[in-house]
This record gives structure tokens, C-alpha cells and sequence, in this order.
């Protein structure tokens, strides 16, 4: 398991040893020009490597605008936080 906190280095590291699964939290950022969060560039990294699942944390509040990202964008799974072990449990048991 890898923990990365910066989007450019998580994106290497999904490049340099492509995981299973990557985990990630969504956040809403009003003030971007070109993109609607933190999670586009990362997401980009994971749409050709298609056996790579991707589960995302998000505000309930924010689900609409995370909506429009799946429109372009492939998330495979997304739970409101606080998310229950149980559904985090389920998300993964689903996938390996």
C-alpha cells in the first residue's frame, strides 16, 4: 500500500506501479479555471488502465458537482463521508 498526499506524485506512482485500487477524496475547488477539483488529474492518469479501480470520498454537499465529473470521467465507486466500514468493505470486496 502507497500513501501519496500530492496529486502530481500520486500520478507518478500510479504510472510507475500501477495498483489495484486507488482511494481518494473529492474536493470542490470553486477557484480552478480548467477543472472542477483535485481529482481530474488523477482521474486522467487512471482512464486508459482500465483494471485499476477507483473508489472516491466526497462531501454529500458536493455531490452534484462530483456528478459532473463522472459524466467525463470514470469513478467507479463514491461514498458520502463519513463513509461506514461496511460500505468501504463492500466497495473493495466487490472488486477483489
Amino acid at each position: 500500500m502507497t500513501t501519496e498526499w500530492q496529486v502530481r506524485k500520486a500520478v507518478s506512482q500510479i504510472r510507475k506501479i500501477k495498483p489495484d485500487v486507488i482511494v481518494a477524496d473529492f474536493y470542490f475547488q470553486s477557484d480552478f479555471r480548467d477543472r472542477l477539483s483535485n481529482l481530474e488529474s488523477l482521474l486522467a492518469a487512471t482512464q486508459l488502465l482500465k483494471e485499476i479501480r477507483v473508489l472516491v470520498f466526497y462531501e454529500p454537499h458536493n455531490e452534484p458537482v462530483l456528478d459532473k465529473v463522472r459524466e467525463r470521467m470514470r469513478i467507479d465507486a463514491a461514498l458520502p463521508m463519513p463513509a461506514t466500514d461496511e460500505a468501504i468493505k463492500a466497495a473493495l470486496s466487490a472488486w477483489l
